[in-house]
């Protein structure tokens, strides 16, 4: 198992941010003490936005990875963007390639999910892995130190079926808020 992959069991918190605040700041600045917290001076910061573009409720990652790549001074250290993505059939793939460039990735990983019904449109931060895949029963690895959600639809009945079904439009504004919030937070880490 490749060594970012094995993350200890600690209790995972998540903060929930109602996207409707105009105030993307705030998650920005939560994100960048997060990050503060944990990076060490040795380690490189990476994205990685998963998901596909080819379903609209599991654009969220690509979209967020190819608004960051259109203006990081590091473009080769955001992993899935609209051209690019990364998604479940390569995932383990990627991981491998970035275990073999990095000697110390700090993975912070973006990806849409499924949640209660009254969590609709809310973004989450967490200080631990992602586990990519689970709203449609897939199993694939936990991904990254730090997580980001945006909650696209409610995890009720087939999840494929409710990601293919999910507005555009509310994929966009959690894409925007998430990729603001970055900007805001993080780019100072990213030159």
């Amino acid at each position: 198992m490749m060594p970012f992959l094995d993350y200890p069991k600690k209790k995972k918190r998540t903060r929930y941010y109602d996207r409707t605040e105009s105030n993307y700041q705030i998650f920005g600045q939560s994100l960048k003490r997060m990050t503060e917290q944990s990076l060490k001076k040795e380690q490189t910061l990476l994205l990685v936005c998963i998901g596909t573009d080819r379903i609209t409720g599991d654009c969220l990652g690509p979209l967020v990875g190819h608004k960051l790549s259109r203006i990081s001074p590091h473009p080769e250290r955001i992993f899935g963007t609209l051209k690019e993505p990364v998604h479940a059939q390569n995932l383990k793939q990627v991981l491998s390639n970035i275990n073999k460039e990095y000697t110390n990735p700090f993975l912070i990983v973006i990806d849409a999910s499924l949640g209660i019904k009254d969590h609709i449109g809310y973004i989450t931060l967490s200080d631990g892995p992602l586990r990519p895949g689970e709203g449609v029963q897939k199993r694939l690895p936990p991904v990254g130190e730090i997580s980001i959600t945006g909650i696209v639809n409610c995890c009720s009945g087939n999840g494929t079926c409710l990601l293919q079904n999910t507005r555009l439009h509310l994929v966009e504004e959690l894409a925007d808020y998430i990729f603001m919030g970055i900007i805001s937070g993080l780019f100072h880490l990213m030159i």
